[in-house]
């Protein structure tokens, strides 16, 4: 499970490139000393990194402390709008921000918009916040764990939108799916 957490985005853990492999060393059973070798850094910067992932463990805990205190108080969560929820982004998200930032009332105007009764695509939006939340719609077509072959992958996606390439390349931009170097094979990130 650590490794698996230590794999996420930045945006969803806060932890830099860095600092996940210093803490996937540590995790290995790794001394501060071993640690520096196997990265080629001196002890100081291993040091470093420690104080500052300290740092960010004491900030995340008065953080949480502070959320649940409000979510007591308040008897509100703050993902709760008046009468809506803020969505959270995908697990695999490239870069996290503000186009992120929608309620699930909106994704459901979104959906009505861009898609028809059969579930099939309207148009692509221009909007990057409309476009994540199609996107998100169209990667459920497919199934976890399963790898597709290029040619399977756009047949079902043809059946979504006619421009299947441009849907195919957004779902591999925006990190809905990965691809292997070769563009053979196709999967749903997780």
């Amino acid at each position: 499970m650590l490794t698996y957490i230590l794999n996420m985005s930045y945006g969803n853990t806060g932890i830099t490139q860095a600092q996940q492999k210093v803490l996937q060393l540590i995790a290995q059973g790794m001394s501060d000393r071993e640690v520096a070798s196997a990265l080629g850094v001196a002890d100081s910067t291993i040091r470093n990194h420690k104080y500052k992932l300290r740092e960010k463990e004491k900030q995340a805990k008065v953080f949480l402390a502070m959320m649940e205190l409000l979510s007591e108080q308040t008897q509100k969560e703050i993902s709760r709008l008046e009468g809506s929820v803020l969505q959270d982004a995908h697990n695999s998200a490239t870069m996290v921000d503000d186009r992120y930032n929608i309620t699930d009332k909106e994704v459901e105007s979104i959906r009505k918009t861009y898609f028809n009764e059969k579930g099939g695509l309207k148009s692509i939006p221009a909007r990057e916040k409309k476009k994540l939340v199609v996107l998100s719609e169209i990667v459920k077509n497919f199934v976890p764990g399963k790898q597709y072959e290029e040619k399977e992958l756009n047949r079902i996606l043809k059946r979504i939108y006619d421009d299947n390439a441009a849907i195919r390349r957004a779902l591999i931009e925006y990190g809905f799916m990965d691809r292997t170097n070769d563009g053979t094979f196709y999967w749903v990130k997780e």
